[in-house]
């Protein structure tokens, strides 16, 4: 269970949240729905229960009459960035998943005569770009290049909620460390059956943050209020992808020779491929300033804590 600091949102809240079926949604949901919150998903059909809210992000609709009586909203949906390459179409279907997507929920929250007290809306480190051996917290402005441009869209398309006075909150999330999802779901068969090892030259540095740390901090943000704007979710102490891979095999007993070169990950990848070989040392300077505490800050915790 989770132990709130000030809290904004009361006991037995009504959340709504958007992408559910993912791996940081349907964590988040389970440990709602165990906190004895009731949470409403959105759904792209029509709605078969109370606990439905029917929405189109691409057309920009929301159903506003199943928003009533929400406390707080959880934006998390989105085209998933690593499911495939990046062609220019795939490219504007993550663009369109996320902008699109939020627009809508953040006009649908405008709307309302009774609005939802928080909005925590869905980014990435990708806002940052290549930063190097530097490290960042969120003071630091956007990179160049297409994750970067697509993450200060996305914060941006939140207004229509801002303006309207609800408190808002954007989640720059890292590599969420979790069994089933994400990038960590791809690697942990792969350094099991013994074929895992650094990609390109393994100094680029990787910003991780353990799915139990990142539903809580979500949670944090939901809970406490005051807390408005960027919040970077990793781990206090990023990794490169050399050290997260010797821990990799510490922690499940397997060797780790098998190196991926940088030419061969951009050839299978291709642009896709820049995000892995590029360099992100991100720090949670914010979420660390609010009070927030880590239950899985080194990456063999975070590791164990996903098996």
């Amino acid at each position: 269970m989770y132990a709130p600091g000030r809290m904004e949102i009361m006991e037995s809240s009504r959340i709504l949240v958007a992408g559910a079926s993912g791996l940081i949604g349907g964590a988040l949901v389970r440990s709602l729905r165990a906190d004895g919150h009731e949470v409403v998903r959105l759904v792209r059909r029509a709605a078969q229960g109370a606990d439905e809210v029917c929405w189109n992000p691409d057309g920009r609709y929301v159903d506003t009459a199943g928003l009533a009586g929400v406390d707080a909203v959880v934006n998390l949906a989105g085209a998933g960035v690593g499911s495939r390459r990046w062609t220019d179409a795939y490219k504007k279907k993550i663009r369109d998943s996320r902008v699109l997507g939020t627009t809508a929920l953040a006009e649908a929250i405008a709307s309302m005569d009774d609005k939802p007290r928080v909005f925590v809306n869905g980014s990435a480190l990708g806002y940052y770009g290549e930063t190097g051996d530097r490290a960042v917290d969120e003071s630091a402005p956007p990179g160049t290049g297409f994750l970067p441009e697509l993450c200060v869209e996305w914060e941006g398309a939140t207004a229509a909620a801002r303006e309207a006075g609800v408190r808002t909150a954007f989640v720059r999330t890292g590599l969420v460390v979790g069994k089933h999802g994400g990038a960590w779901g791809k690697l942990f068969p792969l350094f099991r059956a013994g074929l895992g090892g650094r990609m390109g030259d393994g100094r680029q540095f990787w910003s991780y943050i353990a799915l139990h740390d990142e539903v809580a901090a979500i949670r944090h943000l939901l809970d406490t209020d005051g807390l408005e704007g960027p919040f970077n979710l990793t781990a206090p102490n990023p990794l490169t992808n050399r050290e997260i891979t010797a821990a990799m095999g510490r922690v499940l007993h397997r060797p780790t020779l098998f190196a991926v070169p940088a030419p061969v990950l951009r050839t299978v990848l291709g642009e896709m491929a820049g995000d892995i070989l590029g360099s992100a040392r991100v720090v949670p300077g914010r979420l660390l300033e609010s009070g927030f505490t880590f239950a899985f800050p080194d990456i063999e915790g975070a590791i164990r804590a996903a098996l």
